[in-house]
């Protein structure tokens, strides 16, 4: 298989089936994770799930890797990218963003897409504590969007060797508008409901953490009203769209100097044309690879009954390319 080209399983080019595929034939982790809780300088907490413990391991590659929209461990393509680099030898370790991994965080906060204090507080956690070694990292869907955020942020003060960001809502007010038409109306249900589920975790472990009664809070019909009435209050943006325009990350790739795989499926049911960026709006820095199928953090390859998830190989593939080879490190052979 070329690892560099996305050759889509010949009976799986449905945007769809892309997207879903993966979530079914990868319900469940191939390895036990070892977790560590993290105390913010806030008072707050972010919970780590690591590949292996992480003082069992030395002078590895360490791998970060940032979730999507209510994603965490469990959601497919991390637990699988980790099993896979694993394999490589590589450290891997994926940041819950705050209130995803099951426990309601403390603060009145929450993520959203430009989150990037976050981000930076747990780079540099990770480079005191594992020492020299190559940090990298890959950022999925709404994830992406932060981690390009803090690599525009950053420049070249990011802590990162180098890093991939898939299927990110680049313009996230299209992307909202997008969600809420024809078959994409199913994930926006699904996230949705995943959104407020949270919400009302928290709001039941924290009364008056958020900006909204727990019976307004129900009545929500749509992410770009949760963004209105929740994401923009709390992080001080005027509205949802507001939020929207101060956070999409495509106005910001100029600024990336970090080495950045950008990869994007132009049938991606999650995403509207205006996320693909021109020649113009990328750094010199950043190689962006566009693909004609690959649905949603999906790209399924492989023939007849065996299905191959391309972003396992093609991820590590390119980012091996910056580890740095004078010395020790377990490096990808393919």
């Amino acid at each position: 298989m070329n690892n560099n080209k996305f050759i889509p399983h010949n009976r799986l080019l449905n945007p769809h089936l892309q997207t879903l595929l993966p979530r079914i034939i990868r319900r469940t982790s191939a390895f036990h994770p070892s977790w560590q809780r993290i105390i913010l300088p806030d008072n707050d907490f972010l919970d780590l799930a690591w590949s292996e413990h992480p003082k069992q391991v030395k002078n590895r590659p360490c791998l970060v890797l940032f979730h999507g929209m209510e994603g965490n461990f469990f959601s497919p393509y991390i637990h699988g990218l980790m099993q896979a680099v694993k394999q490589l030898g590589w450290l891997s370790v994926v940041m819950h963003c705050r209130g995803c991994s099951g426990e309601p965080n403390k603060s009145k906060r929450i993520y959203y897409a430009g989150d990037t204090a976050d981000i930076s507080y747990i780079l540099q956690w990770l480079e005191n504590y594992l020492g020299n070694v190559p940090i990298m990292a890959a950022g999925f869907s709404l994830g992406g969007n932060m981690l390009a955020c803090y690599l525009a942020e950053q420049r070249e003060h990011a802590k990162l060797t180098a890093a991939v960001i898939v299927s990110a809502p680049f313009m996230l007010q299209p992307c909202s508008y997008r969600l809420e038409q024809g078959f994409s109306r199913f994930y926006h249900a699904y996230l949705l409901q995943a959104l407020k589920a949270n919400a009302i975790r928290k709001l039941q472990r924290y009364p008056d953490s958020l900006p909204i009664s727990m019976e307004r809070l129900q009545r929500i019909k749509w992410i770009r009203e949760f963004d209105n009435l929740i994401t923009a209050p709390i992080h001080h943006f005027c509205n949802a769209d507001d939020y929207y325009q101060q956070c999409s990350a495509l106005y910001k790739l100029k600024k990336i100097t970090k080495p950045l795989l950008v990869i994007h499926a132009k049938d991606d049911p999650f995403m509207a044309p205006e996320v693909i960026p021109t020649r113009d709006q990328l750094s010199s820095s950043i190689t962006y690879q566009l693909t004609d199928y690959g649905g949603h953090v999906g790209f399924v390859a492989g023939k007849g009954l065996t299905t191959q998830m391309w972003l396992e190989q093609r991820i590590p593939q390119w980012l091996t390319y910056y580890l740095d080879t004078r010395n020790d490190y377990t490096l990808a052979t393919n």
